[in-house]
């Protein structure tokens, strides 16, 4: 359904700024996003709306951020792009992926629960103040 493919373009971490800025109230702006894409470990996927960045190293994932154009939530993208990081995850030998989530996001918690992340633990104050849930999901797992 949406055409999500591996992005690895640092001269286009610029258009991956933008849609952050779009999602997030402390986006990260393009060079840390360059220096994300040049660690070893790291990959990205994206679609015009949206895009996942994760970093793998020793068996364990973490999806660093997803971020989904407000107009594009709730249509499948996030699920589409976090599927797409999941199978890259899975070809690498990754057994374990973690990602944090901000307690007052509940679509994103659904979005989550639905591909089979559990909660393993909380941060406190982690984004600004506002609690994070930490959330596994151990691979190979039923994603579909």
């Amino acid at each position: 359904m949406f055409d999500v493919t591996p992005f690895d373009s640092v001269s286009g971490a610029h258009v991956l700024a933008v849609l952050h800025a779009a999602c997030f109230p402390q986006p990260w702006d393009a060079a840390a996003l360059s220096a994300l894409l040049v660690t070893p470990g790291t990959f990205a996927f994206a679609h015009d709306d949206g895009f996942v960045l994760a970093r793998a190293a020793d068996g364990e994932a973490e999806i660093l951020t997803l971020a989904v154009a407000p107009q594009a939530r709730g249509k499948g993208l996030g699920r589409a792009l976090l599927q797409a990081a999941i199978k890259k995850a899975r070809s690498i030998g990754v057994q374990t992926m973690f990602l944090e989530v901000g307690i007052d996001n509940p679509a994103a918690m659904a979005l989550y629960a639905g591909l089979g992340f559990t909660k393993v633990g909380m941060r406190k104050g982690y984004y600004s103040g506002t609690d994070a849930l930490v959330l596994r999901l151990s691979l190979p797992a039923n994603i579909e």
